[in-house]
């Protein structure tokens, strides 16, 4: 696309997912991700009932009175978007294609982000590593993820999430929260995935369309495998057939959520056709209950 069209479409985006992040994901986002940890804060005289590991001796020593030091939690995030931007990301029959919709749901978590004064960087993947960009601050470095998930014209077709998992376990220095958003079509990633995820916090996001669940009764159709490219028809007049065919499906999320359980990682499943407003918010809000009540 043009210079002019690209910019049109960021500023669509721009508009529809900051205000979202505005007024519903921002206390939601805050509440569902613990900060890297405690940062020292001050200094004060010790009060009855302080812990007595954090007098410190030297203030102590020189003061002649007890003080303790105090501590809050270090907000500052650094949140990275793991994007799937391999051939099937395109496909879309019932609604938006995958793309559209990780694109949205990418801008969404990264005016979040921001707003709550994270930085957030982003790499798209496909069979190889498309693209990686450091985490940074600011408004102008989120239009420029925006603006890079649009336009990215990927060399690769298939999926290596694997590969893509060990790329980012490699650059990432520092504790992040890591959104993977995929529909998964990719070889076995397990193993990468459990050491991906013990430095750093993992959420799976699968974007799927609704014909990828359920098969339309049309008579003889021909099918493609839009990463491979092999053609083959199928007759979807036949009932056993869709059935098999949903079936095969609700096992391969079933399937992807005990993967990401067994790593320690969340997972959540978003049709095309569904509102990710409503997704997010109910997983913001189980994610911040589960760190208030443990």
């Amino acid at each position: 696309m043009d210079t002019t069209e690209l910019l049109q479409k960021v500023r669509k985006v721009e508009i529809k997912t900051r205000g979202l992040s505005r007024h519903l994901f921002t206390g939601g986002y805050h509440s569902a991700f613990k900060g890297r940890g405690m940062s020292f804060s001050e200094v004060r005289v010790y009060q009855p009932g302080d812990d007595v590991r954090m007098i410190d001796w030297n203030v102590t020593a020189r003061t002649g009175e007890p003080h303790v030091k105090i501590f809050e939690e270090e907000r500052e995030l650094s949140v990275m978007l793991l994007v799937d931007v391999s051939a099937s990301s395109f496909f879309g029959m019932a609604g938006q294609s995958r793309r559209e919709v990780l694109t949205e749901i990418s801008a969404v978590l990264a005016f979040s982000a921001i707003a709550n004064n994270d930085k957030v960087g982003m790499m798209l993947f496909s069979d190889q590593v498309e693209l990686f960009i450091p985490p940074q601050k600011g408004r102008q470095h989120t239009l420029r993820l925006i603006r890079e998930l649009l336009n990215t014209q990927p060399a690769g077709r298939g999926t290596d999430l694997s590969g893509a998992l060990q790329y980012a376990r490699n650059v990432l220095r520092k504790r992040s929260v890591c959104f993977i958003l995929s529909d998964f079509l990719t070889a076995d990633f397990e193993a990468s995935l459990r050491i991906f995820s013990r430095r750093h916090d993992c959420i799976g996001m699968l974007s799927w369309d609704p014909r990828e669940r359920e098969l339309p009764d049309v008579g003889l159709m021909r099918v493609a495998d839009i990463e491979t490219g092999e053609m083959g028809w199928v007759d979807t007049t036949d009932p056993a057939l869709r059935k098999r065919y949903r079936y095969r499906f609700d096992m391969r999320v079933r399937a992807l959520k005990e993967i990401f359980g067994r790593a320690g990682a969340d997972f959540l499943s978003i049709s095309t056709t569904d509102s990710y407003v409503q997704a997010l918010l109910r997983f913001f809000e189980q994610r911040a209950h589960t760190i208030t009540h443990g």
